[in-house]
């Protein structure tokens, strides 16, 4: 018969690191991929209203949005509290949307530039006024395609 026999103590053996930097390259890799970055910081209140009839836009890469709304705390020292125009990361005038549009048509493929939707995101206590009136620039410059951006309603 085989006797059992202690050995003397045994030390633990090290964690192996090798596959740690690999782990770490897959987790950085995950994040690069699944994160996405604010495009535009807004500058003007952005509360919009709510709606029981929602729809999805289909191409949201053929999607360009106009913010209006009073601009926030920080900004109402410079550009006072009336309802303004927001443009990508600049507040704007009715007579620069043209220019706009056009900028936006010329970063799409030729197929795609009557396609583009300009979508409205108004703040919900918002006059109608300015809006109309950017409506109207709008069809000035051609661009037809209009949404408006709203919540859903639960």
């Amino acid at each position: 018969m085989a006797k059992f026999r202690k050995e003397g103590s045994k030390d633990v053996p090290a964690i192996s690191t090798a596959s740690l930097p690999d782990i770490v390259f897959m987790l950085l890799f995950f994040f690069m991929v699944s994160t996405t970055m604010r495009e535009v910081t807004l500058m003007v209140n952005n509360g919009m209203p709510e709606a029981r009839q929602v729809s999805k836009l289909e191409k949201k890469s053929l999607v360009s949005n106009i913010y209006i709304g009073k601009p926030k705390d920080q900004f109402v020292g410079i550009y006072g509290s009336e309802p303004r125009i927001q443009l990508n990361d600049k507040l704007a005038n009715l007579n620069e949307i043209s220019a706009f549009v056009i900028a936006e048509q010329e970063t799409r493929k030729e197929e795609e530039r009557n396609m583009i939707t300009n979508n409205l995101k108004v703040d919900q206590f918002t006059k109608m006024g300015i809006v109309t009136d950017v409506k109207q620039e709008l069809r000035k410059a051609n661009s037809l395609r209009i949404s408006y951006a709203t919540r859903k309603k639960v």
